[in-house]
This record gives C-alpha cells, sequence and structure tokens, in this order.
C-alpha cells in the first residue's frame, strides 16, 4: 500500500472541502492547512501532522472524515447566530478524542478532559447540526463553564438510553444507537453506567468508536474481549466523527482504557 504522506493528506482534505466560497492557505513551515470563509473571513486551521498520525492507527482515508465534518460544521455554524441563555435544554456535553482541536477560528472550545483516550465538549443544538460552544460564546452571555456543564450533564441524562442486544460466544454486547448525535455521550450518564453495572455478571466494558454509538458489553470468556475488539475497530473506521478504537474497564465508576492484543487472547490495561 502506498505510504501516507503530509502532501496527500492535504490534497485529500482540499478535495473534500472544496467549496465555492472556502479558500485554503497552506503554511508549509507549520504544516498546517487553513480553511476559511471569504465572506465571514473566519476559518479553521488544521494541523495534518496530527491528522497523519490519526490516519496511521487504522491506515485508512476514511479517518480523515473526523476533520472534513468538524471544518464543514465549524465553517457553516459561523454563519448562525446563537444564543445559551433561553436555551438551557438544548445544551450538551459531545465526546470527542483527544487529537480533536482545543480551538475554533482561534478562540478556545469549552472543553473538560475525560480519559486519556477523549474529551468532553460542549455545544448547543440547532436541530439538524450543533454548534461546540467556544469561551468567547460564555462571556458574551455571562455565562461559567461550570453553568455549562451543569446544564449539559443534566441534559445527558435525560436521553433515553434504548438498547439493541447481540450474544456471540456467550458474551452480550449493547449497542445504543438513537442517531441524535449524542449516543457517545451517554458514556457520561453514570446513573445509566451504574443500573448497567448491576445487570453484568462478566466483566463490564464500555466503548465509543464514534459519535453515534455507545457499545456497552457483559464480557464472559477471553474471545469477548477479540470480538469487543473487532467490533470497535469496525465501527470506529466507518464513523462520521470517529472518537476512539480502543475500549474501556468501567470499575467502581471510573473508566480505564484496554489494549486487547489480537489472537492471542491477552489483553493490557492502559
Amino acid at each position: 500500500m502506498e505510504k501516507m504522506t503530509i502532501q496527500k493528506i492535504r490534497r485529500i482534505l482540499e478535495e473534500k472541502l472544496a467549496h465555492p466560497s472556502w479558500v485554503f492557505t497552506y503554511d508549509r513551515e507549520n504544516e498546517a492547512l487553513r480553511v476559511e470563509d471569504k465572506e465571514t473571513q473566519k476559518g479553521i486551521t488544521i494541523a495534518l501532522q496530527g491528522v497523519l498520525s490519526k490516519y496511521e492507527q487504522v491506515n485508512d482515508v476514511q479517518a480523515l472524515e473526523e476533520y472534513v465534518y468538524y471544518v464543514r460544521e465549524a465553517l457553516t455554524s459561523m454563519k448562525i447566530p446563537v444564543q445559551l441563555n433561553g436555551a438551557e435544554r438544548h445544551i450538551y456535553p459531545v465526546i470527542r478524542s483527544t487529537s480533536f482541536p482545543k480551538t475554533s477560528n482561534d478562540v478556545p472550545l469549552v472543553y473538560d478532559e475525560h480519559t486519556a483516550e477523549t474529551r468532553i465538549y460542549y455545544a448547543i443544538d440547532l436541530g439538524k447540526s450543533y454548534k461546540l460552544i467556544d469561551e468567547n460564546l460564555l462571556q458574551r452571555e455571562n455565562l461559567s463553564k461550570n453553568t455549562i456543564k451543569e446544564m449539559a450533564m443534566f441534559n445527558v441524562r435525560s436521553l433515553p438510553t434504548s438498547m439493541k442486544e447481540d450474544v456471540v460466544a456467550g458474551n452480550t454486547y449493547y449497542f445504543v444507537r438513537s442517531n441524535d448525535g449524542y449516543d457517545a455521550s451517554r458514556i457520561l450518564n453514570e446513573s445509566f453506567l451504574d443500573s448497567f453495572k448491576k445487570k453484568v455478571t462478566g466483566t463490564m466494558t464500555v466503548a465509543v468508536p464514534h459519535q453515534d454509538v455507545l457499545i456497552l458489553a457483559d464480557i464472559q470468556n477471553e474471545v469477548g474481549y477479540d470480538i469487543l475488539a473487532e467490533l470497535t475497530m469496525s465501527f470506529f473506521v466507518n464513523g462520521k466523527i470517529p472518537i476512539t478504537a480502543l475500549s474501556f474497564l468501567y470499575e467502581e465508576g471510573q473508566l480505564e482504557p484496554i489494549f486487547i492484543l489480537g489472537k492471542d487472547n491477552k489483553k493490557h490495561q492502559k
């Protein structure tokens, strides 16, 4: 297979993000690609080395979709007037990978660290899409980060958590796929995870391979870990906004990333 390079990544992103209103500027020294809207003169800068690292994890062009989607949504949402006050019921947490940008148009986004693999951002739901909340928006509306966080966590606990179940080789896998943009966010609903934990008879694992799925599993044997790894990687590669191909053990209210090493059925906690 032909080796991916920074320049190939740049070309693929420019092709996928081609738009009559958007212009590209390449910073060769910093290996960064900026996409800017001609009308608003606002844009997003993508660190291409980070994108290349993401690609090399899975060796699949589909892994670039996270960045494509992020840029499209960010540039589009910049034109939409947003108000937080009075829209408290529409503020939600969203899970992203730790490679996801911490700024939008050079303005810091509001976020919290979550695990070694994931980070929590906060968003205002706009119906068909949502806008990530940045520090400027907080200041403009005179709101604190803690206030936003409390609203988001309250709202995510109110989301339905219906699951589909699949039993393979004695292990049971559950999938939350509501397609409301916040399936992965349900990993932050501790009461939901705790109630699930009480039903598990083996080892409880949780995975958020991409934004639109939450996988919970009751692992009964070593084969179950291999199946979980294959499932998670498949979702990760095919997701519109990939998050992480790793799974987590859920013990005593804590999420611990685990590595599952192929067919030798060995697993290691990170």
